[in-house]
């Protein structure tokens, strides 16, 4: 019995132990390597998740395609700024018709309509009086309102800059020279008051390439005076309020002077700064 063959004393196991490496060289490890195979190559296994995974995707498969995308995407972006102010500018034409711009036409209006009803029955009728005065109040009140609504609404236009001071010099142009031509006002005062206001609004052209000229408190009282001055004269008054109204005219007369000449200091003071600031400039380039 000593000469049985260990394989053989080992029974089937021991030849399916030795038959095993020997006839496909399969391992434990490898054994383990097949089952992972299996399972990713078989359907609605782990495999499709890989093979998504290891796709390529379309930006990689057709690069062009993205970098395109992005191209019009940054043209689109550049191409709004300039619908943003074709906007704009459709925005501030349809602000030209707000209400201060409202009013200052409306105050445009009332020169033609004040003149007429002025000088209605030869000019000493005293309800076409009463309706000149009407029409030359509401033109004074509306100047106080059209200004405040502009700056505080931010409804300032370029329309409004121009027609708003010619509405103010328009009226009471209209009121002085008829007030003239009937003999109730000196030809003289009118003549001072024309004059510095069509003075003033020229200089204030002529300096504002150095700076603008604001508004004093002065210039403001004088606007009040002279049209609580004019509008007395406008009303066919008698007696003590005649008289009063000629002490109001006066006064107007003397802040009409004053402040004209203010103004005028103030164009000769900003120009010789302006004058000034721009040789600092020069000398300040030259080094």
């Amino acid at each position: 019995m000593t000469g049985v063959p260990a394989s053989a004393a080992g029974g089937p196991s021991g030849a399916r132990r030795a038959k095993g490496p020997a006839s496909g060289g399969l391992t434990p490890a490898s054994g383990r390597a097949l089952a992972r195979e299996a399972r990713d190559t078989a359907p609605g296994g782990s495999g499709e998740g890989r093979a998504r995974r290891e796709a390529p995707s379309p930006e990689e498969v057709h690069p062009r395609s993205s970098d395109s995308t992005e191209a019009a995407e940054a043209q689109g972006s550049t191409r709004a700024p300039r619908g943003g102010k074709i906007a704009a500018a459709a925005v501030d034409q349809a602000s030209v018709w707000n209400i201060a711009n409202l009013l200052t036409m409306l105050r445009l209006l009332l020169v033609p309509a004040f003149v007429m009803l002025m000088l209605a029955d030869g000019g000493y009728d005293p309800a076409w009086r009463s309706l000149a005065w009407a029409a030359f109040a509401i033109a004074m009140i509306t100047d106080l309102f059209d200004g405040h609504l502009a700056r505080t609404y931010n409804l300032v236009t370029d329309f409004g800059k121009i027609a708003d001071p010619i509405a103010d010099k328009a009226i009471m142009g209209a009121a002085l020279i008829c007030l003239s031509a009937l003999g109730d006002l000196p030809w003289w005062v009118t003549g001072v008051i024309l004059g510095r206001e069509l003075g003033i609004t020229l200089l204030r052209f002529l300096v504002i390439r150095y700076g603008v000229i604001p508004a004093s408190r002065g210039g403001k009282l004088k606007t009040l005076t002279q049209g609580v001055a004019v509008g007395m004269y406008v009303l066919a008054l008698t007696g003590w309020l005649a008289t009063l109204r000629w002490w109001v005219m006066a006064a107007a007369v003397v802040l009409t002077v004053a402040t004209g000449l203010d103004y005028v200091k103030q164009a000769i003071v900003l120009r010789r700064h302006g004058i000034a600031e721009r040789k600092a400039a020069l000398e300040e380039t030259e080094e």
